[in-house]
């Protein structure tokens, strides 16, 4: 199975669109509408994340496309369109409104050298406010890049980006019992295990078990409104 990924990577955009390229929301709370939110691009020693463009449509269904089987175990199963640049013209839409309304941060990952070679995803999803504070983590790379410690290094720009800038209290990242992989990164990452979920998420066709684990921010600010 894929190991290089956790299983709760939902939101890498292959859910339903309409006509007008939308989908539905988590929605963030407490944002001045007026205010438009500036996308990040994040920089490691050797990785950039940032929010995809329409100009990376291409790339990313590229990505999807030759990682298909490596990532079938740890994927829900996703309709053919997913793995097309069309799909991703419209999906990229829902990424950036999503972004504005502080419901998602979902992010494409580049080595530096290659900042048009899509090599994997790094999502913030469905971002909670209120009395939670917290979003859901969700991960995947390129069956040639793993080992290297690129997600890792990934992972940790795009938390510092989150707790940091976004001032999150909490992040959830779950990972089937079997990803050995993915639970040596998060352990690495400070991720603790909270437990085990029952029939989780439907992965790849089935519902399965899950391993339950959080990362609190210690530097966490209460909002001025």
């Amino acid at each position: 199975m894929s190991q290089g990924r956790s299983s709760v990577d939902v939101g890498v955009g292959c859910s339903k669109l309409d006509g007008r390229g939308e989908g539905w929301y988590y929605g963030g709370m407490a944002l001045d509408r007026r205010v438009r939110l500036e996308e990040p691009v994040l920089t490691g020693e050797r990785v950039q994340l940032r929010i995809p463009t329409t100009r990376d449509s291409l790339a990313i269904a590229d990505y999807l496309r030759r990682n298909r089987e490596f990532h079938r175990a740890t994927d829900p199963v996703r309709p053919d369109e997913c793995y097309t640049s069309m799909y991703w013209k419209r999906a990229v839409r829902v990424i950036k409104r999503e972004f504005q309304l502080d419901a998602s941060v979902r992010l494409m990952l580049y080595r530096r050298e290659d900042p048009k070679r899509v090599i994997g995803t790094v999502n913030f999803n469905q971002i909670v406010r209120g009395v939670f504070q917290a979003s859901y983590l969700g991960y995947a790379l390129d069956e040639q890049e793993e080992g290297k410690g690129l997600m890792s290094e990934a992972l940790r720009i795009g938390i510092d980006y989150m707790f940091r800038e976004r001032n999150l209290h909490r992040i959830m990242a779950n990972y089937l019992p079997e990803n050995t992989r993915s639970a040596r990164v998060l352990e690495k990452l400070g991720f603790v295990v909270e437990g085990r979920a029952k029939e989780y998420l439907r992965i790849n066709g089935r519902w399965q078990d899950h391993i339950l684990t959080s990362l609190t921010n210690v530097d966490w600010r209460q909002p001025t409104i």
